[in-house]
């Protein structure tokens, strides 16, 4: 009972590994490859077979591939194939026959019978008028292709519709000539419309001369010529590119393996959709679905596509292409390449803008203000300078007193002279003339005084400081008098020529003056003095007005200038902010110290034009 039972656990174990050796055994693929493994388009489906077969199936595969080529001696060719490739496979028959192409299945269903008839056969990228219905069995599985060659030509008339020509490039091997016959039956219809040359009866030296002069409104179809009619094999892709070079018309072809620069486009049976069907009908093969089973409808086009730079070429509009239409190799516009960066820069430029418009909306502000402040600055001032007015009542009175009180004696004494039987007319005349002298001098008091009271926009013109300083000491000489104050004015020598309102520039004068008069005023009579002097500095007019007053405490230094800080008990603190708003305003600077000898020194300086 043991011996038997060790007897049964040792053959599991046998059968266990054989069915693991199996399992891991790679499927061997033999890929029979139409003319040649560089032939267009069938090369093309073998690589993308492959690619996708290796992505599809679980399985591990072996290809190997061999070329069905073309030769004068075609049946002795094939069987020295066929017995090739049984030879070969004798004892270890491949898992699957796989032929791209009409001239490698033609040859796979001439010699199943001899050719592994128990393997399973996959025909592919193979039209189906191609195919050999009788010859198919239990254990071959077809995936058609439909070339439809009146949609092919009616896509060249479509995108050329002035087309008259229309050169067929194609070889004259067997496979060829069923081509030429087919189209030539397909395109009857279009026999009255547009001359068709086929050149499968020339050499290819003799296509490329010809391609090169073909008349106007031509166009080239070129299917891969296999063998010329002088025998030449033609296979890659260096035809395509000598025709392309030469060709003085657009190039059509049936197939987008050729679809890499040299053609315009169109429908065309596709080398990714053929490849993947392929692919997944093998699959299904090696898995142990039976080929014979497996149908696969033939595979229709798919969107027609382009090359841009051929319709550039050719002055084809894209307007002309049917709906849906693809357009591949088209430069990459500006948003393809720089997308991020446009996008970040218009994200720049968008903040920017807001920025701006914040920046703009608070200066905007800023202005109004200032403009306000302008203005409540200019009726601050204009109150300021009624203030000072009232301080120099007492010398407006004494300065209008005088010519009033002269023209009075003036007038009496003229009335007497008239009066008298023998008036002196000389000294009527001298009479006259010093009161016309008195009425002069009264009425440049009251302009003064008028201009100084009068609210009236800045007027900034050129003008002489030193006028400016000797028509305020000449105004304000009365009041210091009255108190007993020596007013001292030296001008400089030289012009000083500044842009700036008269007036205002008076109303800063006299502040300092009306401020000095009321430091001054406890020092004794002998020490009551008032300098006023004007120079010229660099680029710059300066005027300043010392005092022998007691000067100004050191902490109140970086005071005196601000808003509502006096040091009179009665003051409003306003005088001297005013001044500095309105010398700063003639881009001017004033500035504050006291002296060494005693009393404080106030200096303005203003910018020389000219």
């Amino acid at each position: 009972m043991h011996s038997a039972l060790k007897v049964l656990i040792v053959f599991a174990v046998i059968l266990t590994g054989s069915l693991a050796t199996a399992a891991d055994k790679p499927k061997h693929i033999i890929v029979l490859q139409s003319n040649g493994q560089n032939f267009k388009p069938w090369s093309e489906y073998l690589k993308a077979f492959r690619q996708e077969l290796e992505r599809q199936s679980p399985l591990p595969t072996v290809v190997q591939t061999f070329p069905v080529a073309i030769a004068p001696d075609s049946e002795s060719a094939e069987r020295q194939l066929a017995e090739y490739l049984n030879a070969l496979y004798l004892n270890n028959p491949p898992d699957l026959i796989v032929a791209f192409g009409a001239p490698a299945a033609g040859f796979a269903q001439r010699h199943r019978a001899g050719l592994f008839p128990a393997t399973p056969m996959l025909l592919a990228a193979i039209d189906a008028r191609r195919i050999q219905e009788t010859r198919l069995g239990a254990n071959d599985a077809v995936v058609p292709v439909w070339i439809d060659i009146s949609a092919l030509f009616g896509n060249i008339l479509q995108v050329l519709p002035k087309t008259q020509t229309i050169a067929v490039v194609i070889g004259n091997s067997p496979n060829e000539q069923f081509w030429v016959q087919e189209i030539q039956s397909r395109l009857g219809p279009l026999k009255d419309r547009v001359n068709l040359l086929f050149w499968n009866d020339l050499s290819f030296e003799e296509i490329l001369r010809r391609a090169a002069t073909l008349p106007r409104d031509s166009a080239i179809f070129w299917i891969q010529p296999q063998i010329d009619v002088t025998g030449a094999v033609h296979e890659g892709e260096r035809a395509l590119k000598r025709l392309h070079a030469v060709a003085n018309a657009p190039i059509f072809s049936h197939d987008d393996a050729f679809f890499a620069g040299e053609i315009v486009g169109g429908p065309m049976t596709s080398v990714e959709q053929g490849s993947t069907a392929a692919a997944d009908v093998a699959a299904r093969i090696l898995g142990g679905t039976k080929a014979g089973e497996i149908r696969t409808p033939v595979l229709q086009y798919g969107p027609a596509k382009y090359d841009w730079r051929e319709l550039k070429r050719w002055g084809i509009p894209e307007s002309r292409l049917p709906p849906g239409s693809e357009i591949l190799f088209r430069p990459p516009s500006t948003w393809d390449l720089y997308r991020w960066q446009v996008l970040a820069l218009f994200l720049a430029i968008f903040l920017q803008a807001v920025l701006i418009t914040v920046l703009l909306y608070e200066r905007r502000g800023r202005l109004s203000a200032e403009i306000q402040l302008r203005q409540r600055m200019s009726e601050l001032a204009h109150v300021n300078r009624y203030s000072t007015a009232g301080e120099l009542t007492a010398s407006i009175a004494h300065e209008l007193n005088q010519p009033l009180g002269a023209i009075l004696v003036n007038a009496e004494s003229m009335e007497k002279m008239l009066a008298s039987p023998s008036p002196d007319i000389g000294e009527l005349l001298q009479i006259a003339s010093d009161i016309r002298r008195d009425d002069e001098r009264a009425g440049k008091v009251i302009q003064h005084v008028r201009s100084l009271m009068k609210k009236t926009p800045i007027d900034i013109k050129p003008l002489d400081l030193n006028d400016v300083v000797s028509e305020t000491l000449d105004f304000v000489s009365s009041l210091a008098i009255a108190r007993d104050v020596q007013l001292r004015g030296s001008t400089a020598q030289v012009p000083l020529p500044v842009n700036g309102d008269r007036t205002q520039l008076q109303q800063v004068l006299l502040n300092l003056i009306v401020n000095a008069l009321d430091a001054t005023a406890d020092k004794p009579i002998r020490e009551r003095i008032i300098t006023i002097r004007t120079w010229r500095s660099d680029h710059r007019a300066a005027f300043s007005t010392s005092d022998t007053g007691p000067g100004i405490a050191a902490e109140h230094l970086q005071q005196i200038f601000e808003p509502f800080f006096s040091m009179k008990p009665a003051g409003m603190g306003m005088g001297l902010s005013i001044a500095r708003t309105i010398v700063e305003a003639h881009g001017g600077t004033i500035t504050a110290h006291n002296q060494s000898h005693g009393g404080a020194i106030f200096s303005v300086t203003l910018p020389l034009i000219g």
